[in-house]
């Protein structure tokens, strides 16, 4: 049996523990040592990178395209196409990648990374068509919140009709920059909705999505996108809590510059007590997630909360040194605890 590197060195460490322990003798360790092998390279991973990295520069290439004023009115000489031609255009190389997609999904599942990034650039196609379908039927009222609504349900329909988390996890990247636009048009472009600002905002936003996510679990049709929008849930609410206690529901970096951070610990406890809770709640009913966004998003508080406090105030060399010594006693006991894990 082939295995990767890091693998095989953890079977080796294993066996050489159980002998040690007398769990095994001698030669069945050795047996057991026969019966793998370490790969010389990991092409499977070199392949997702690949595709990764093909998709990025794809992306980044056609971005320099679209800014690239000369390029642009280079393209509108040669031929001046219509915005809802390039929709359509876009739209029906959409619709082929995605049935080439699937098709290859359910007759070539072994090429996994080559499929998904066809699905991911019929996903762009999917994007691009809505944008110039929006430009083609704009009529100058700024409100383009109406066509990521509509990505939104475009994406969803596709995700759940093909039951694919790619699709969703961008029908939940539309879901959010919608809730932001609308609000934002709502509130005809003010710095506050509701008496909320932006990190305010999507931490509402980021606590229902998680409550959805539980109910979407209880039906055995969107079970399959429960764990996808449990964590996109969790990142909107986190990310969002630790902006707040940085930020505030200040609505400008003006009125932000005028208060002490010290003014803000409120915010900052009320996020501290939100991940310990998601901590406790994790190892209460052993749910990693829960637990682990709740644990790494403390720790990203309390640095927060040690720079913003102290930077300005201790000698750097103090700052550092006792940054250093947490960071050592953090590396101490996660390794006690590996240790711990890895002999049971």
């Amino acid at each position: 049996m082939k295995v990767d590197r890091e693998k095989s060195e953890f079977l080796d460490d294993m066996i050489e523990q159980w002998q040690s322990d007398g769990l095994i003798n001698n030669e069945t360790g050795d047996k057991l040592r026969k019966s793998y092998e370490a790969k010389n390279f990991d092409w499977l991973r070199l392949a997702q990178y690949a595709f990764w990295v093909a998709l990025a520069c794809g992306f980044i290439a056609l971005g320099s395209l679209l800014i690239d004023n000369s390029i642009l009115n280079y393209l509108k000489r040669v031929y001046n196409t219509p915005n809802i031609v390039i929709a359509i255009v876009s739209g029906g190389l959409a619709a082929w990648l995605y049935i080439l997609g699937f098709k290859r999904k359910k007759k070539l599942a072994h090429l996994k990374f080559s499929n998904e990034a066809i699905v991911f650039s019929a996903i762009l196609l999917t994007a691009n068509a809505i944008a110039y379908f929006g430009k083609a039927m704009d009529n100058g009222s700024g409100n383009f919140s109406i066509l990521i609504l509509i990505s939104v349900f475009i994406y969803g329909a596709l995700g759940y009709i093909f039951n694919s988390r790619l699709i969703w996890i961008f029908a939940l990247i539309s879901l959010g920059a919608w809730f932001g636009t609308e609000t934002g048009y709502l509130s005809r472009w003010n710095y506050y909705f509701l008496g909320m600002n932006y990190p305010l905002r999507f931490v509402v936003f980021g606590a229902a999505l998680t409550a959805a996510s539980f109910i979407m679990k209880a039906f055995p049709k969107t079970h399959n996108f429960f764990q996808v929008t449990y964590i996109a849930g969790m990142v909107y609410l986190f990310v969002s809590l630790w902006a707040l206690s940085v930020f505030g529901n200040f609505a400008s970096l003006e009125e932000w510059y005028k208060v002490r951070q010290l003014s803000l610990f409120y915010w900052a406890s009320i996020s501290g007590a939100v991940c310990v809770a998601s901590t406790l709640f994790g190892l209460k009913y052993r749910d990693d997630i829960a637990r682990e966004f709740g644990i790494t998003f403390l720790f990203i508080n309390l640095y927060t909360r040690y720079f913003e406090y102290f930077w300005d105030s201790w000698h750097k060399a103090l700052f550092f040194s006792v940054l250093a010594a947490s960071f050592w006693l953090i590396g101490r006991k996660a390794e006690k605890i590996w240790n711990v894990e890895f002999l049971k």
